[in-house]
């Protein structure tokens, strides 16, 4: 036979472009819809159009992919469906710099040709991330690819609307939101980047009406506001301020009376001065505060975060300051309203202070709290059978411990509010008859004459006004014709668009063809696992389980596995900012794509975040060396005949790795049952770096002194044949490697794509062959350290006696001589006792085995021993810092039990290499006398 043609080095590069165009090409990834097999379904998590491959995206994705490539090789009909998110504001805003740049805007271009354009955009570029996924090795059927904007998924979420606003859980109505004034629209909890500042506190006198000299001082961050106040709450069991609660504040710089109030929710008496200022048109705590306690809202912000004052009554505030603060920003009014207060001897002090904000994910701008009118779902009823799903065990969420996180938030929910104020997304399938809603309808004089230009039909694209929350809406399907009341034809669609977690909600069925009686979402649905960061627990996660059981009736996926986070070396979260980013499209250039993957499974721990450092991306890249290293070896000596013997037949080296090679099979599949992909990784690095290439590819080599030989044709079909394997099981977590591999050496079929993964021989398995090597390892373990002690270059020749007090250890230490002597470098002689010369012989005791290593005159017994007393101080210091540490307190109650573990089995390693060292000190002293 002749053997494979190999390279010197791997050159991951071409052969990732190579097979990754050609697995695409024979269509490898495309399930069948028939047949009794199984299926297995993932569904993507719809990177946003906007995006590019980030590190999170890579972990993310090559967890699935191996999951994915691992049940097609199980026989399972297997599909990774991809596709990507509309991503509304994040589109948008890329084509509104597009225009800006060029010096319009798209309210000069209007709705219409800015949809266009941003579809146009989309089409050039909206597939980058897809291609970059293909780089990296993702092997989704790229036939079946979703946009949540297609037509089948823009079907889906308008049913989903409707039928839920027929069933009373959508509706409309206004409510304190997050608003970006830049962006001038609705944002979502995950839209909004919370961060920690230095700002200030202010102290401010709030006087008791009716008692001048007594005041109530408020601490608050945001004296601007206090504009909106419409009360002062105390704690009802604060003696200090209970006996107040029923009369009213004067409300500085202002001239109303608000109520105090008591409440013992908001009000915490041992912060600050135990007094609070509810805002309920301001602060989002304050708002449920007011409900509460049946209080009005007071707006004093315009949609642009500016103060208002024409919504104050015209005897509320001082006309000057009315006039000083009129369309100032938060800050430039903080100043003004501070500088106001101390004029009046109201502001007690101002301090510093730490605080936390809220900005806009896309635009960085502070995040207002701003009453709007939104459409709402509402979210319990949805809730409590997703909450019910997990509890029955009907969905795993693993880790197991991110359960609680679930339940705490889905059990304190608040409605969803699911409208924004952009144009690109699914516009919501409202519309309003001008005639019947005349009194709600609040747009400008230009909107008006919009609707005769446009055939009695209102143009949305440059509207400046509102909805008011009583108008009248006609929900449809389909866009109506006429008004089903009046039967008038002048009608104007919502121009809000719904939030782009709406359609990503419906994403495992919509993308299956929900709600048409689809062949794929008959075989493919429910889905099995999706895999997904804790970010999105909540926000997708969480509400694709509400959507799949409410409109299909099952769950949407069985098991959803929760990966960490990826930080840098040192656990600081990666941003451009500090300059720690790790590309992944670069390192996949640099050290090639197997290496990247596997680095980031390994790495895959549950419930700890990663920090990935490019050594270790460096490290597996030698991983990959090594394989393909012994790839090269295997061809070296593949040219000639292969002869099959049954297992029992085999060398001693032949069967110990089959029976090792039946334990990774076993051990790497029941990882991956169990989600435990870093010990999935760390189980085939331990065998094929350690186990196969380290010792049993160097105890085949005298095999082939006669290449023609019956032990060298039986060990090369071993090395074929446990390689082959190797390349399956290989296969999930380092395709392309393992595709190049596999199709250089004999084989039979088009690709490793469709190949079984491995299963366990039973007649492989051999425990007697394996405790024979624990024995065998010991001995050249020992015979190595001696070499190292002693000072001996590996390749100067020895003399090595053994002996044990377990009487199978010896006959098997007997049996195994020659493969002792050509991994050992030395003659081996074993005797049944420790009859050996005591005045030139070095001892180890490993177990019940005793080595003793000859120390002849070419040995620089002086040069040894000094150079083991160096060893010793050394790891004695060592071992000193040690345990000082694990012996503190403060270490052992505030370190990680990772790191405390690691410094217990360092500190167990140093204790047993001082006894060694000690004791070939103690032995080599009194041999030099």
């Amino acid at each position: 036979m002749p053997p494979p043609q190999l390279n010197k080095t791997y050159a991951p590069q071409e052969v990732e472009k190579r097979w990754g165009q050609y697995w695409i090409d024979k269509g490898l990834f495309t399930p069948k819809t028939d047949g009794p097999e199984q299926s297995y379904t993932i569904v993507i998590p719809p990177p946003n159009v906007t995006g590019s491959l980030h590190i999170g995206h890579a972990l993310n994705s090559t967890l699935q992919d191996i999951l994915i490539r691992w049940k097609r090789m199980q026989g399972f009909k297997a599909l990774w469906l991809p596709g990507t998110d509309h991503a509304g504001i994040a589109t948008q805003n890329v084509v509104e710099r597009q225009l800006m740049a060029a010096g319009s805007s798209r309210e000069q271009i209007g709705r219409q040709a800015f949809i266009k354009r941003v579809w146009d955009w989309k089409q050039q570029s909206g597939d980058t991330i897809i291609e970059q996924l293909k780089q990296l090795g993702a092997s989704c059927d790229w036939s079946r690819q979703r946009f949540t904007l297609d037509d089948g998924l823009s079907q889906a979420v308008n049913e989903v609307f409707v039928t839920l606003y027929e069933e009373g859980l959508i509706y409309r109505g206004e409510r304190l939101i997050n608003w970006c004034p830049r962006c001038l629209t609705a944002l979502s909890d995950i839209e909004v980047e919370h961060e920690t500042i230095k700002g200030k506190l202010y102290h401010i006198h709030y006087p008791v009406a009716r008692k001048p000299d007594t005041f109530l001082t408020i601490a608050t961050t945001r004296p601007e506001t206090m504009l909106g106040d419409t009360a002062v709450a105390v704690h009802p069991d604060d003696l200090r301020y209970n006996h107040l609660i029923g009369q009213s504040i004067l409300l500085p710089l202002t001239n109303r009376t608000i109520p105090i109030v008591g409440d013992s929710i908001l009000v915490d008496r041992e912060f600050g001065t135990g007094a609070v200022k509810i805002t309920p048109a301001s602060d989002f705590n304050d708002e449920e505060a007011g409900k509460r306690l049946n209080l009005p809202s007071k707006p004093i912000f315009d949609h642009h975060a500016r103060i208002n004052t024409e919504l104050f009554e015209n005897d509320d505030i001082d006309p000057q300051l009315k006039d000083r603060i009129h369309g100032k920003g938060e800050l430039e009014a903080r100043k003004l309203i501070a500088e106001a207060l101390e004029e009046r001897e109201l502001l007690q002090k101002v301090e510093d202070h730490t605080m936390a904000i809220g900005k806009c994910y896309r635009c960085k701008t502070v995040i207002l709290p701003y009453p709007s009118p939104q459409w709402f779902v509402k979210i319990q009823p949805l809730a409590d059978p997703a909450i019910q799903a997990v509890e029955s065990g009907d969905i795993r969420i693993i880790p197991d411990s991110w359960k609680g996180n679930y339940f705490g938030w889905m059990r304190n929910l608040k409605d969803w509010c699911i409208s924004r104020q952009i144009w690109w997304g699914h516009q919501i399938p409202a519309w309003y008859c001008k005639t019947c809603n005349i009194d709600h309808l609040h747009f400008s004089k230009k909107d008006q004459e919009n609707q005769t230009n446009n055939q009695n039909k209102l143009e949305t694209s440059t509207m400046t006004g509102f909805i008011a929350p009583e108008a009248t809406p006609i929900i449809s399907r389909t866009p109506p014709t006429s008004c089903p009341h009046c039967g008038g034809h002048e009608l104007l669609q919502d121009p809000d668009v719904l939030d782009t977690w709406f359609s990503s909600a419906l994403w495992p069925f919509s993308t299956l063809g929900w709600p048409k009686e689809h062949i794929d979402l008959k075989t493919f649905y429910p889905t099995a696992t999706l895999v997904t960061g804790l970010d999105i627990l909540f926000f997708w996660v969480a509400r694709m389980i509400m959507m799949g059981l409410k409109f299909t009736n099952e769950v949407p996926f069985r098991d959803v596995y929760i990966h960490a986070l990826v930080r840098d070396a040192e656990g600081q979260k990666m941003s451009k900012s500090k300059g720690n980013v790790i590309n992944p499209l670069t390192k996949m250039q640099e050290y090639g794509t197997d290496a990247l993957r596997f680095t980031l499974a390994s790495m895959a721990s549950p419930g700890r975040d990663i920090k990935l450092a490019e050594g270790r991306i460096e490290g597996y890249r030698n991983f990959v060396t090594k394989i393909w290293n012994a790839a090269r070896f295997i061809a070296l000596y593949g040219d000639g005949e292969l002869k099959a013997l049954p297992t029992s037949q085999r060398s001693f080296a032949d069967r110990w790795i089959l029976s090792r090679l039946n334990h990774t099979i076993r051990d790497c599949t029941r990882f991956l049952e169990e989600y435990r992909f870093d010990q999935a990784t760390s189980t085939l690095y331990q065998f094929l770096w350690h186990e196969y290439c380290d010792w049993y590819i160097e105890l085949v080599k005298p095999a082939f002194q006669d290449p023609n030989s019956e032990l060298a044709q039986a060990t090369r079909h071993t090395l074929y044949e446990s390689f082959e394997v190797i390349q399956r099981l290989l296969h999930p977590f380092m395709p392309f490697l393992s595709e190049e591999l596999w199709q250089a050496f004999p084989h039979s079929g088009t690709s490793i794509v469709t190949q079984p993964f491995p299963t366990a021989e039973k007649d492989w398995d051999s425990p007697k062959i394996e405790k024979d090597f624990q024995i065998f390892e010991q001995f050249v373990d020992a015979s190595r350290t001696s070499r190292a002690l002693l000072n001996c270059s590996p390749v100067q020749s020895m003399v090595f006696w053994g002996t044990s007090t377990d009487p199978e250890e010896l006959l098997t230490l007997n049996e195994l001589k020659s493969n002792l002597e050509h991994l050992t470098r030395g003659t081996v002689t074993v005797t049944e006792t420790d009859t050996w010369s005591a005045q030139n012989i070095l001892r180890i005791v490993s177990g019940s085995i005793t080595i003793g290593s000859t120390i002849d005159q070419e040995i620089d017994l002086q040069r040894a021993l000094d150079r083991i007393r160096k060893q010793v101080l050394e790891k004695e210091k060592e071992s000193s810092r040690l345990q000082a540490r694990l012996s503190s307190k403060n270490f052992t109650d505030k370190a990680e039990p990772d790191v405390i573990l690691e410094s217990q089995t360092r500190f167990k390693a140093l204790t047993d290499e001082l006894a060694l060292l000690t004791s070939s000190q103690r032995q080599l002293s009194s041999i030099l006398g």
